[in-house]
């Protein structure tokens, strides 16, 4: 089977790729290196030994799309491109739901021109409302989004829900991932951000090597053990393979799934500081700052339903996320970058 995968150059897009391909899977991968670097893409193919087909474009190009379907007998896409910045989404809304929602629109109308059937879609757990009980299920209640970027995640979700539903035959997977954090086990690839970093991981490990002078902790007056906001950290390799159950419950099941990946285990941001100061060696400079408006006290998922519908759950602790990030900043203190 070959898979499609937009966004493929980027955190979660690399290591799922590496994960299809261990698998056995044909890939074919593009992106338009928005938020991402072209020494990913050489990275992945070293590491596999496999010279798979990449385009460096947009996904809202519906004839570069066109051709890619023309060229390539594609039986699947996992569509990971997109915008993902929470705190950029609410000073630049309309990019935000122009990229999210114009290209998940233009790659289901060239499925359904392509007879493609099977379709795998990276959401967030930001699609959640604020006034749930933990831990989160797929029931749990969605919408009132604290940010524009969890607001497209939300219409793409009707989107593909509306579409599924009015097209006979067509099977899509919703994935809300909780936070991927953690780096292939080679310390060849990771998550890079371009800019100022937007989750938690990135500023320890960047506050690690020197290249930010200190960690800010938003708040620590939540009620939690220690004071601060906890999270459901899941490591990226458990992530990708997460999408390979997708594909192979795509195989047997027609319509729509939605699945919570995470490891249904709340991590306090001090706790993760403390891991990685564990598995770095290294003292982590941290200030604490007023709390960031939206920011949940606690948020962590139930992990029964991927159990059971995909037989998929997390292996990795928070201590191999912690390693394996290290491993990953300390070979590439600048990322991507030589």
């Amino acid at each position: 089977m070959t898979i499609f995968v937009t966004g493929g150059a980027g955190y979660i897009g690399t290591h799922v790729i590496l994960q299809l391909i261990e698998q056995g899977y044909d890939v074919v991968a593009a992106d338009n290196f928005a938020n991402s670097k072209p020494e990913a893409i050489a990275r992945v193919k070293a590491l596999c030994g496999y010279d798979f087909p990449f385009y460096e474009m947009d996904v809202r190009d519906c004839n570069r799309l066109s051709d890619i379907f023309t060229a390539h007998h594609i039986e699947c896409v996992i569509h990971l491109a997109g915008l993902k910045a929470v705190g950029e989404s609410i000073s630049k809304p309309l990019e935000y739901y122009t990229n999210n929602l114009d290209s998940t629109i233009e790659i289901l109308s060239a499925m359904k021109r392509y007879g493609i059937r099977k379709f795998i879609f990276s959401s967030s757990a930001t699609v959640y409302s604020g006034e749930n009980d933990m831990p989160l299920t797929e029931d749990s209640h969605t919408g009132s989004c604290a940010n524009p970027y969890g607001w497209s995640k939300f219409m793409c979700e009707q989107i593909i829900s509306d579409f599924t539903h009015a097209n006979n035959g067509f099977s899509a997977v919703l994935l809300r991932y909780f936070n991927p954090i953690g780096a292939h086990e080679s310390g060849k690839i990771g998550e890079d951000p371009q800019d100022i970093p937007n989750n938690l991981m990135p500023f320890i490990a960047q506050t690690t090597v020197g290249r930010l002078p200190f960690l800010n902790i938003y708040g620590n007056d939540y009620n939690t053990s220690d004071g601060t906001g906890v999270r459901d950290y899941i490591h990226v390799t458990d992530l990708a393979a997460g999408h390979v159950s997708a594909i192979k419950h795509l195989d047997t099941h027609d319509g729509i799934g939605i699945y919570n990946l995470g490891t249904g285990v709340g991590v306090s941001v001090l706790e993760l500081v403390s891991a990685f100061e564990d598995a770095s060696g290294v003292g982590i400079k941290k200030k604490i700052a007023a709390r960031r408006p939206g920011d949940l006290a606690i948020c962590y998922t139930s992990t029964t339903k991927a159990k059971i519908e995909l037989g998929w759950e997390a292996k990795k602790s928070i201590r191999d996320c912690c390693i394996d990030t290290w491993r990953w900043q300390k070979n590439n203190p600048h990322g991507y970058e030589t």
